[in-house]
């Protein structure tokens, strides 16, 4: 199912304690270098994820990363530092990692490191939708195109820890179809994560016109 942005949705009564794990534990072999530490529009581009995190959203926030100068600045926004010593352990290492820290839980939200234009407001509008439909996994989503934030409700906790290898939430979204929500953004450059050197310069370039 799919939702529009601009739909006007209203918080349960009930309060759900979401926490967030913010994944920056991966070795960007297609980058080159530490991406999280590139320039960006005149900061790193990690700082951009850490700005989209609403904290006033979560009871929690987590990020885990093996880089000492990611966990730094984490610790500088107020958030949770986790180390990944093993990122080599793949993604389901860091999904583990980041459950551990977001104790009694009644979902949380995953978000990557890579999204430089993602705004906090549509992370909040995203929240505010997931609050309304809180048994279903929902999803950052432009058309039929699935993204990234992802909310999981803790019924399926156990099946994120039981992942393996460089398997993520996307295996727990295909084994549960009926369960998966889509929240539409207005653009999809909001969606866009950066995986190569050239894809920053191309959003760059689309970035030097209005956004």
């Amino acid at each position: 199912e799919i939702y529009p942005q601009k739909q006007v949705f209203h918080r349960l009564k009930k309060k759900l304690k979401l926490g967030c794990v913010l994944m920056a534990a991966g070795n960007a072999t297609r980058f080159g270098e530490n991406k999280l530490l590139a320039e960006f529009m005149g900061r790193p581009l990690i700082e951009y994820a850490l700005r989209a995190i609403p904290k006033d959203a979560f009871k929690r926030v987590a990020v885990v990363s093996q880089y000492g100068p990611v966990l730094d600045l984490a610790g500088k926004y107020g958030f949770i530092s986790v180390e990944n010593q093993d990122p080599a352990a793949g993604v389901s290492h860091t999904i583990r990692l980041g459950l551990d820290a977001l104790q009694e839980m009644d979902a949380a939200m995953f978000m990557v490191a890579d999204q430089p234009c993602l705004r906090p407001e549509t992370v909040q509008a995203q929240i505010d939708f997931f609050r309304t439909k809180p048994n279903c996994i929902v999803a950052m989503g432009y058309g039929k195109r699935r993204g990234n934030p992802v909310i999981f409700p803790s019924y399926f906790f156990p099946q994120l820890r039981a992942l393996s290898g460089d398997r993520g939430g996307s295996h727990v979204m295909s084994a549960n179809p009926d369960a998966l929500l889509l929240y539409q953004v207005e653009e999809d450059l909001q969606l866009r994560d950066v995986d190569r050197k050239q894809e920053l310069e191309q959003l760059k370039s689309e970035l030097s016109r209005p956004f």
